[in-house]
């Protein structure tokens, strides 16, 4: 037995084989990007033929993002994290980079008044989705190399909040409001997940939330968005349509929908049904036992990813860990945000809804980040009997 270790570890260059992606974490993830390109297919009909396209337009689209995301999943599985691990202290500054591209002109790309994505000649890239992966790795490096530091002290706290802070700095500057309280919100957690003391947090939270809070009534569009989720009906054709027309989309589904196909407010009415509104579509064509089986899909996979993050963490693995932990409080927290959104909880904030919403960027870095979580799902050592076979 012995022998046959030693020689599986000389053929691997030293490391111990891996072994196969946990099928349970691989087969959620198909069915949640499966029912999200069925949804935008629906959602998306009326949107392609009102901008002259053909009716299957954002369709195929999303098809072919969906595969260059899975591509560059199934590339990132072969990638060991404890390479990654030797680059991630340099991560943010190519995080300050890519934020800076944006503005350069003929490179960075102006859309709805904002300068957030690159172009790539073949198609326009939202850098930010790039960054939140770069963000992640970044704090399990930090935790892992300062995590005693900063467990210990609030002083230790200093350094990746003020390299935070100059992230949101950048992304204000887009502007994008909304991935900046996402990126502060990954970043609480990871902090928080690395042991740092709730005082400390608590106390930073005291001292940034009135900054945020001013910065936010600055720009009338984001006074309006907050008017109209306080009070949708009290301008129903401007501030509160969006939501107007969201609101009455869930309340049209009620237990089991419409039917697939058959929602009326993406019709014209409901905008941006295909992508930060694709939530309310589903709701009206499938109801509340629709979007119950969405969260319970959003559940196993989050359940999951820290599932495997607490193995790597048992085994000495807390980079490992980190990753796992950061992926699944990236991806549960802007799907409540999106969700939220959808139903009047919070004000519109331009999220989409990951693995699900129509959206090249946020597709393909959603698939990315899940490669990471099924490439640590290879390199644990799973209890005996603890799943079955898969490859990717």
């Amino acid at each position: 037995m012995k022998k046959k270790t030693l020689a599986r570890r000389k053929k691997t260059g030293g490391r111990v084989p891996l072994g196969p992606v946990d099928p349970v974490l691989l087969h959620t993830l198909a069915l949640l990007l499966g029912f999200g390109l069925v949804m935008v297919a629906s959602a998306s009909l009326p949107v392609a033929q009102l901008h002259g396209h053909q009716p299957v337009y954002y369709l195929l689209k999303s098809s072919v993002f969906l595969l260059l995301g899975v591509l560059a999943m199934v590339l990132v599985t072969r990638i060991p994290l404890d390479r990654l691990e030797q680059i991630s202290n340099s991560l943010m500054l190519f995080a300050y980079i890519l934020l800076l591209l944006v503005f350069v002109p003929g490179f960075g790309v102006e859309a709805k008044g904002g300068h957030r994505w690159v172009n790539l000649g073949l198609a326009n890239f939202q850098v930010v989705e790039l960054v939140k992966v770069m963000l992640i790795l970044y704090f399990a490096g930090f935790l892992v190399r300062e995590g005693e530091v900063m467990r210990s002290s609030l002083k230790g706290l200093f350094k990746p909040l003020g390299m935070v802070a100059l992230l949101a700095v950048l992304l204000l500057a887009q502007p994008d409001f909304g991935s900046t309280v996402l990126v502060l919100g990954m970043t609480v957690l990871m902090l928080w997940l690395g042991g740092a003391r709730i005082r400390d947090l608590l106390l930073l939270a005291v001292i940034a939330l009135p900054p945020l809070a001013w910065i936010m009534v600055q720009e009338q569009y984001r006074v309006s968005r907050l008017t109209g989720f306080l009070d949708p009906w009290a301008d129903p054709t401007n501030s509160g349509f969006q939501l107007i027309q969201a609101l009455i989309a869930v309340g049209r589904g009620e237990w089991l929908g419409t039917g697939l196909g058959g929602s009326i407010q993406k019709l014209y009415y409901l905008p941006e049904a295909h992508t930060d509104f694709i939530l309310a579509v589903i709701a009206e064509e499938l109801g509340f036992v629709g979007v119950l089986v969405l969260i319970a899909l959003y559940g196993v996979l989050i359940g999951r990813s820290v599932f495997i993050g607490r193995l790597a963490m048992e085994q000495g693995k807390p980079f490992v860990a980190y990753v796992c932990w950061g992926v699944a409080g990236w991806l549960g927290m802007q799907s409540l945000i999106s969700m939220a959104v959808n139903v009047g909880l919070l004000p519109t904030k331009g999220l989409t809804l990951p693995l699900i919403s129509a959206g090249g960027s946020s597709l393909i870095m959603g698939c990315v980040a899940m490669g990471l979580v099924l490439r640590a799902s290879r390199e644990v050592k799973w209890p005996a009997h603890g799943r079955e076979v898969a490859h990717v």
